[in-house]
């Protein structure tokens, strides 16, 4: 029998992108397909180191356009499948992508957000955000987790895998540079010794026995005559997709029972405005923060319950208000002023959101 890639649970410290591939091979994925990019492509050369040792596969491409789209037929051929990439190469792959969402193939992809717009920098940034969450020419019906840490990595990693499967929407673990290439210490385990069973992986082409006699037929189409028809098709998907939101939403609170200031980050961002609200709590100034870790589905009820309550909010991202158009739809008709701290392509440190908060009061 084959030696488990992970056996028990170890305590180790490793960048995000090495932390990416245990995860990968821990949920047992079958194969990756990708592309160099900067910051993610360690996660193809850890992948590649440990993939032979386990029976795993790995296929470079010519493009990211390849990668999305050989991705989408290893899991047709009922591979668990899965690629990563990052700034144009997350661009580049949103054809496939929108090709997912039309025909419920569940891939998993890891972005690794870089600087924008174009090429930009290959250091880091949450730009990505609105792109890993509505790209491509359709509505957005994906699953997106926004980690802010190596452990987050290495578990929704994971869960991203049984998600994609479960529920048969492309799912996507959206981090970033400074977790790919930075180290932490962090925990890594085998899923079956926490009784994670995970969705079998079935195939949807190339399957055994005659359609209509031996089994159902498999129907898999992307494109309509019709406006009509087109529309039923897309309803069916969006009532699906808000059917099961209430089950896929996550979410983390922070002092928010009697908070005058809420303030809202995802990812990486996240750790910084929770370090300000413990410092400001200090001083005796009552600020809470609220956390998406779900981007998609957005936890609306969960935000709207706690700005209600707030004097007024501060959205923290570095970005130019993607995460700010994600919260005022999901509170829209609420009257708490919304104020933001911006910064694209640029880290946010305690300190600035200590003082971007007292600057409300």
């Amino acid at each position: 029998m084959e030696q488990k890639p992970i056996q028990g649970e170890k305590k180790v410290f490793m960048t995000g992108n090495e932390t990416v591939a245990w995860a990968a091979l821990a949920a047992k994925a079958d194969i990756m397909y990708g592309y160099p990019i900067t910051p993610q492509n360690e996660i193809m050369h850890y992948w590649t180191r440990l993939a032979p040792k386990h029976n795993r596969k790995f296929l470079q491409t010519e493009d990211e356009i390849s990668a999305g789209f050989t991705t989408v037929g290893g899991v047709l051929s009922g591979k668990r499948a899965f690629t990563a990439t990052s700034g144009p190469g997350n661009v580049l792959m949103q054809d496939s992508l929108s090709m997912a969402e039309m025909m419920r193939i569940p891939i998993v992809m890891v972005v690794t957000q870089r600087g924008g717009p174009s090429t930009a920098t290959v250091i880091y940034s949450q730009q990505e955000t609105t792109l890993t969450c509505f790209g491509g020419n359709g509505e957005g019906i994906r699953v997106v987790y926004s980690t802010a840490s190596h452990q987050e990595l290495f578990d929704y990693t994971i869960k991203a895998f049984n998600t994609a499967w479960k529920y048969r929407f492309p799912t996507f673990v959206l981090g970033d540079g400074y977790q790919s290439q930075m180290r932490e210490p962090l925990k890594i385990y085998d899923p079956d010794e926490k009784g994670i069973e995970f969705v079998p992986a079935v195939a949807q082409l190339g399957v055994e026995g005659e359609a209509g006699v031996d089994r159902d037929p498999i129907h898999l189409r992307n494109t309509y005559n019709m406006e009509d028809e087109l529309y039923e098709v897309v309803r069916g998907l969006v009532d699906d997709f808000k059917a099961v939101a209430p089950e896929i939403e996550e979410y983390r609170e922070q002092d928010v029972d009697d908070c005058e200031i809420l303030v809202v980050a995802h990812g990486i961002v996240s750790r910084a405005v929770e370090g300000a609200v413990q410092q400001l709590r200090r001083e005796g100034i009552k600020a809470g923060s609220f956390r998406p870790i779900t981007l998609r589905p957005f936890p609306e009820k969960h935000l709207r319950r706690n700005a209600e309550k707030a004097r007024k909010m501060l959205i923290v991202e570095s970005a130019e208000g993607q995460l700010r158009r994600l919260a005022a739809d999901a509170i829209y008709g609420c009257q708490t002023p919304m104020e933001g701290l911006f910064r694209p392509g640029e880290s946010i440190t305690v300190e600035e959101v200590v003082q971007a908060v007292k600057g409300l009061l």
